[in-house]
C-alpha cells in the first residue's frame, strides 16, 4: 500500500468511515427495537435508549479509522481478516435481536465478536498500537453489551 498518495489514503479513510458509519445507521434504521424490546424486563444497568445513537456513531468512526489503519498495513493479514470479521457481526448482531427477537443468537454473536475484537486488539498491539488503542473502547462497550445482551436473556 505504499504506492498510494496522500490523496489515495484520505480517500480510502473517507471511504471506511462511510462504510462504516453508513452500514451502521442503516442496520440501525431498519431493525429497530420496537414493542418486543420495549416489553423486556430490564436489568438495573439497563442505559437510557438516548445512549446507544451517539456511542455508536464514535465507536463506529474509531472503528473506520482502526479499519483504515490496517487496511494500509495489511490488507491481507490476519489483522484485517479480523476487523472484517468483527464489523460483519456487528452489522448482524441488530437484526438476530430486534428483527428475529433472539437473545440468544443476540448472545452467540455479541461474545464471538468480542472474541474477535480483543484478538484484534493483541494482534496489533505491536504492530499498529493505533488500531489497537482504537478498539480499546470498543472491545469495553461490546463488553458491556455482552453483560446486557445476557442478563436480558436470563430475565425474559
Amino acid at each position: 500500500m505504499s504506492r498510494l498518495t496522500f490523496r489515495d489514503h484520505r480517500i480510502l479513510l473517507f471511504a471506511f468511515l462511510l462504510g462504516v458509519l453508513g452500514i451502521g445507521w442503516a442496520v440501525g434504521a431498519t431493525n429497530l427495537p420496537g414493542a418486543w424490546y420495549a416489553a423486556l424486563q430490564k436489568p438495573s444497568f439497563n442505559p437510557p435508549n438516548w445512549i446507544f445513537a451517539p456511542a455508536w456513531t464514535l465507536l463506529y468512526v474509531m472503528i473506520g479509522i482502526a479499519g483504515w489503519q490496517t487496511f494500509l498495513h495489511d490488507a491481507d493479514g490476519t489483522a484485517f481478516k479480523l476487523w472484517v470479521g468483527q464489523i460483519f457481526l456487528n452489522f448482524m448482531w441488530s437484526p438476530a435481536v430486534f428483527t428475529f427477537h433472539s437473545l440468544v443468537l443476540g448472545l452467540a454473536i455479541i461474545l464471538t465478536m468480542l472474541l474477535l475484537i480483543l484478538t484484534f486488539i493483541a494482534l496489533q498491539w505491536r504492530a499498529d498500537r493505533l488500531a489497537a488503542l482504537l478498539f480499546v473502547p470498543y472491545a469495553a462497550w461490546v463488553a458491556f453489551a455482552s453483560l446486557l445482551n445476557y442478563s436480558l436473556f436470563q430475565l425474559n
